[in-house]
């Protein structure tokens, strides 16, 4: 997949749950350590993929994390959800997703009406050029979104800069996108890897076939080797890159 001229200036918002609440539905197969281990690698190669993108001036990345636990890439902004103690993004509460979005929305144009993308941060086999991809299509239309891999949620919803972005993320969010008058992206391409949120140990499954990021694929071999506890038999990845430079292959 070749990207067009992907307009220039999008700011990315990447909202990323407290390690230690997130992705319970691993569970029980993946123990809390292991699911918090998996969780932050998700989030890293989502946000290293994401800053790669041609057009993407900022990331933003909203969580009460203190250390999302690796060096970020140049041009990454974090900013403290408001009203969650560190540790605890969205407080196991349910409009907790849609605070962290409305606050990196409100970061992303304090200063100016910016194009805007909200960007699940469970993408671990993201691949940069899908995005790219994804935002030059996003690109022809006010406002936008791409469904997940089951159809029902969402992982990326777009503005441009004279919109108002008001994203419906949560259950069921790809129907209310379409009410709300967001164009379903769904038609212009695949995306294989842009809706492979991960939730499940078979979503995981899923992922690791398309190949996933340094980060999730070096936490999946300490799983298999015994460094952390241990997932459910599965695939895991090797170390052959694929044709796109942020990715790692899975045979």
């Amino acid at each position: 997949m070749t990207a067009g001229a992907v307009p220039a200036g999008w700011t990315l918002v990447v909202p990323v749950k407290a390690f230690s609440a997130a992705k319970t539905r691993l569970g029980p197969a993946v123990p809390a350590e292991a699911r918090a281990a998996l969780a932050r690698a998700f989030a890293l190669d989502t946000i290293t993929a994401a800053r790669a993108a041609r057009g993407v001036e900022r990331v933003i990345v909203v969580t009460g994390e203190v250390d999302l636990g690796s060096p970020l890439p140049a041009g990454v902004e974090l900013v403290r959800e408001a009203g969650v103690a560190a540790g605890a993004v969205g407080g196991g509460a349910p409009n907790g997703l849609t605070a962290a979005i409305d606050d990196g929305i409100r970061a992303a144009r304090a200063g100016d009406l910016v194009p805007v993308a909200v960007l699940l941060g469970d993408l671990p086999s993201l691949r940069t050029s899908e995005l790219e991809f994804a935002l030059e299509a996003a690109s022809r239309h006010p406002l936008a979104f791409i469904a997940d891999a089951d159809g029902t949620g969402t992982t990326l919803a777009t503005a441009s800069a004279g919109a108002t972005m008001r994203p419906a993320f949560g259950e069921q969010s790809a129907s209310r996108h379409r009410e709300a008058g967001f164009a379903d992206l769904a038609g212009s391409a695949p995306f294989a890897t842009l809706r492979r949120d991960v939730d499940t140990v078979e979503a995981l499954e899923h992922a690791l076939r398309l190949g996933v990021g340094p980060h999730t694929a070096e936490v999946v071999a300490a799983l298999a080797d015994g460094a952390l506890p241990h997932i459910a038999p599965g695939p895991t990845p090797d170390t052959t890159h694929s044709t796109d430079p942020h990715r790692r292959s899975h045979a």
